[in-house]
């Protein structure tokens, strides 16, 4: 059973728990996407987790980048967020960006972390509150991170894997990404794959916004388990890597790791045969 997706009823259970932090996880480009209606709205005392902007290396040529620890302590901080909070994540996508929020508190050592199973549209459709989105500001946080670096991969790492073939890269892009038959959406980077990866497209482990059922998850990563390895997790820019790693959570028993620059990184350092 994955523990770390929580549901929305089971959120509103706890909405007024002292500690309780909600953050609205959604990446503006992917707001867009989602009707009017859901745009300016988010869950009651809901707190703007900016993954883009303050979450991510800005000095890092590619998107949504690793934050350093000192970076992330300090907009964690900012947010109020203490070593005790309970953090339940969520965006208005049901399942997108929130899961590499999840990834990246579990990499700053913070346990007490929860995805919200569909998102804002879920929380809608069950009728619990709602509020217009505000800017705040809130008393400054004690929130110490104690880095997990196992949980994380970097270029050295996955290019060292193409000889030792310790770890089997997992690439949840499409099929038609992986195979190099569409252009990548970042201009200029070129299609194809990391050797020796394999393909299970991401959208594979959802259901209209949802994860998919624990039955459907347990038949969907048999092969990965049969594999008997540690797995590496990878896409177009690390985000979708991390919702294939919470919806294996509680299910694989194989270590587990993202690697932070996925393809965009890859494909950029890398040159085609």
């Amino acid at each position: 059973m994955n523990k770390a997706i929580l549901s929305a009823e089971g959120l509103n259970q706890i909405l007024n728990t002292e500690n309780l932090i909600i953050l609205d996880c959604t990446l503006k480009n992917q707001l867009l996407k989602q009707p009017i209606e859901i745009q300016d709205i988010q869950i009651k005392n809901a707190r703007f987790f900016d993954l883009k902007f303050k979450f991510s290396d800005l000095t890092n040529e590619f998107p949504t980048a690793y934050p350093s620890k000192s970076q992330f302590e300090t907009e964690a901080q900012a947010l109020g967020i203490n070593t005790n909070s309970t953090i339940v994540v969520y965006d208005a996508n049901g399942i997108y960006s929130s899961p590499r929020v999840w990834w990246l508190f579990k990499s700053m050592g913070h346990q007490d972390v929860y995805v919200l199973d569909g998102g804002l549209p879920e929380w809608i459709s069950k009728g619990f509150p709602t509020e217009t989105k505000t800017e705040s500001n809130y008393p400054k946080g004690n929130f110490k991170a104690n880095l997990n670096p196992e949980i994380v991969r970097r270029f050295d790492d996955v290019f060292n894997n193409l000889t030792t073939k310790k770890e089997l890269v997992v690439d949840v892009r499409s099929a038609d990404r992986f195979n190099g038959v569409v252009k990548e959406p970042r201009e200029g980077l070129r299609s194809g794959q990391i050797d020796n990866s394999i393909n299970i497209p991401y959208t594979k482990v959802l259901n209209n916004g949802k994860f998919e059922s624990e039955a459907k998850l347990i038949e969907l990563f048999k092969s990965l388990e049969q594999e008997d390895k540690p797995l590496v997790f990878s896409c177009g820019s690390g985000i979708t890597a991390c919702v294939m790693y919470l919806a294996s959570e509680g299910i694989l028993k194989n270590k587990k790791a993202v690697y932070d620059g996925s393809w965009t990184e890859w494909g950029d350092k890398v040159k085609a045969d």
